[in-house]
């Protein structure tokens, strides 16, 4: 940074994040670090709104917001970005989250990505990274992300919650263990509770997202050794903190990740082609690398089957007891079942890609 914006910065820095940098742990240098970290968020759902509004607001100066689903009315509960008009317009998260972060912090740069987090994408959407945030709702994705971060030295904070309860921990790689030191493998199906069968309260959710957040100002601000090195478990129902250790099992050197180098998932070998998607009877449809669809065209043949929706973002067809949100990218949401198989007929079946 040079001299004229280093105290171009410093005035509009010194007014608008004045209470932040009081903070000695932020300061002046702190402040101007974080206005030159990029923060990737993959997920923009309750977590990752939360997530979101609050790094906007204390400017950090490059956010990217990867997402694959769109605003809907059931979202409005917990999600902080959206509105109402954003569940009319069906408008993708990602962008939706762009356009209201906009308004709220001009200075930050918002990327917003409206895709499908995959082992053929992820690379490139964390490339230049400082931090990532985890707003998922899948473990497949977690391992993915723990991974890529593993593999390329990048601090990631992983958060979940549902129901009550929620659980955060942080990831300095080769310094403390990673994801698959706690968690070898993918939680079997049915064996963990979701906001389908939970719910979720937007406490909670505030809560984890806000761990988070606070995670990543350290890490941005170069104040390492002020990272929580456990897995923080809370349950604003029950009332209940627990602080779990977890830093002897990096120590046994069995990790298939951090100590054995395998990425398994970055490798596409664990990845999966449907997945059902959290708190909704919905299943999303992946296609191959490089497939495209003319919504426009797709909506004209549609018309005939079905009441048809279409923005610049997406086109959703509502057709028997079947809602289908189709992306441009040729990925696609089927709404009213679980059934992957089900799913995947259905998609066949009008889309035909």
């Amino acid at each position: 940074m040079t001299g004229h914006l280093f105290w171009e910065f410093m005035s509009q820095a010194l007014d608008r994040y004045s209470r932040q940098m009081l903070l000695p742990e932020i300061g002046e240098d702190g402040q101007r670090r974080l206005t030159e970290s990029l923060v990737v968020i993959l997920g923009c759902g309750a977590l990752g709104t939360v997530q979101a509004e609050a790094l906007c607001r204390s400017g950090v100066g490059r956010l990217r917001i990867v997402d694959r689903d769109f605003v809907e009315q059931s979202n409005l509960q917990r999600q902080t970005l959206f509105t109402e008009e954003d569940a009319r317009n069906a408008l993708p998260k990602a962008v939706a989250a762009q356009r209201r972060l906009s308004q709220i912090n001009s200075q930050v740069r918002v990327e917003a990505s409206v895709a499908d987090v995959n082992a053929r994408n992820i690379e490139s959407r964390l490339e230049g990274a400082h931090c990532i945030l985890d707003a998922t709702d899948n473990f497949e994705t977690r391992f993915l992300i723990n991974d890529v971060a593993i593999k390329q030295g990048i601090p990631w904070v992983y958060g979940a919650a549902v129901g009550s309860y929620g659980v955060s921990m942080t990831v300095l790689p080769q310094q403390t263990p990673c994801l698959r030191c706690v968690l070898e493998r993918i939680p079997a199906p049915g064996t963990s509770p979701t906001c389908d069968t939970n719910g979720v309260l937007s406490s909670i959710v505030n809560l984890i997202a806000s761990v988070q957040v606070a995670e990543a100002l350290k890490i941005l601000t170069g104040n390492l050794h002020r990272i929580n090195r456990r897995m923080l478990c809370f349950d604003v129902w029950e009332n209940s903190y627990r602080q779990l250790e977890v830093a002897s099992v990096r120590a046994q050197g069995k990790c298939p990740c951090c100590n054995l180098r395998r990425f398994e998932f970055l490798d596409g070998r664990e990845s999966s082609v449907a997945t059902t998607l959290c708190g909704r009877d919905s299943v999303q449809i992946s296609v191959r690398e490089g497939s495209g669809l003319n919504l426009k065209e797709l909506a004209q043949r549609l018309k005939a089957v079905g009441r048809v929706q279409i923005n610049e973002f997406l086109l959703r067809l509502s057709v028997d007891q079947f809602e289908i949100a189709v992306f441009p990218d040729g990925r696609g949401i089927v709404t009213g079942t679980k059934d992957a198989q089900v799913a995947r007929s259905v998609y066949a079946k009008y889309v035909g890609v």
